[in-house]
């Protein structure tokens, strides 16, 4: 535990943060420069007392539970909470990738597509934003609820989640699937979130056990997909897909292939816009 740069860095995270930032009034009569400390105390949880401690280099060495709340409280990166954990003496937690906020610099990306369908994924596999193009493509993700939300679980137990693909490449996206969450898996050893979702995969769905069982891995990667449209039938993209540094999240971008009538369909599917689409699967 490095007691004097972990209070130096609690300090100046705390003065860094206006009121504003975490839903608190400023009030005219403000003098401290960022939150209080018993501010901090209350988002976080803990005594004003241990807070002060902590920033004096005074208190015995902060539980894993108390250092998540303080970097909730702070609003801290998860660079700045991997460096909170490692100053108090704790192996950081892995980083929250089923965080269901897509990251800003993805999601500029994502306007700055345009007319190119673009979707950012967590993970697991949870459609976090879309623009308007994918909307049409692939239908609005943003009612599901539950393990629902996650593209490997409605893939595996929904029947009718695969009708956007021909039946020839079902296997290649079960095993793409599997693979995938292998590689998650390994990445995040020993997160809840995603033991949880491979144990109530392989209990709904013997295929998905199966796979399982046969340990490939393979994070996601550029790949050519047949996407079968209610409205314009067959459309041959090119899927390629870009990664945060963590590996957290997506954006998979969807072009026209070559050599295809892709580009026109997509074109259709512009003018048309938003007609009764059903929710469908990426």
């Amino acid at each position: 535990m490095q007691r004097d740069d972990l209070a130096d860095f609690l300090r100046r995270r705390r003065l860094a943060i206006s009121p504003g930032e975490v839903g608190m009034a400023e009030g005219p009569r403000r003098r401290t420069a960022g939150l209080r400390r018993e501010e901090v105390a209350m988002l976080a949880g803990m005594s004003v007392d241990y807070v002060v401690r902590l920033e004096q280099g005074r208190s015995a060495q902060p539980s894993t539970q108390l250092l998540t709340a303080l970097a909730r409280a702070l609003r801290l990166t998860d660079d700045e909470r991997a460096h909170l954990f490692h100053l108090a003496g704790h192996q950081p937690p892995p980083s929250a990738g089923t965080a269901r906020l897509a990251r800003a610099g993805l999601l500029r990306m994502l306007n700055l597509l345009g007319d190119t369908p673009a979707t950012v994924l967590s993970d697991l596999g949870e459609a976090l934003a879309h623009n308007r193009m994918a909307t049409l493509l692939h239908g609005d993700p943003s009612g599901f609820k539950g393990d629902r939300r996650y593209l490997p679980w409605r893939w595996f137990t929904e029947p009718s989640a695969r009708l956007v693909h021909p039946p020839e490449e079902h296997a290649h996206h079960s095993r793409m699937f599997v693979a995938d969450l292998r590689a998650t898996a390994a990445r995040r050893h020993g997160d809840a979130d995603v033991d949880g979702l491979v144990a109530r995969l392989r209990a709904a769905s013997p295929e998905f056990s199966a796979l399982w069982e046969q340990h490939e891995v393979g994070p996601r990667r550029a790949d050519r997909k047949v996407i079968i449209h209610p409205k314009v039938g067959r459309i041959e993209v090119d899927c390629e897909t870009l990664m945060t540094p963590d590996q957290g999240q997506f954006l998979l971008v969807f072009t026209p292939a070559a050599g295809t009538d892709a580009a026109e369909k997509l074109a259709l599917l512009s003018v048309l816009g938003l007609e009764d689409f059903p929710s469908r699967t990426t």
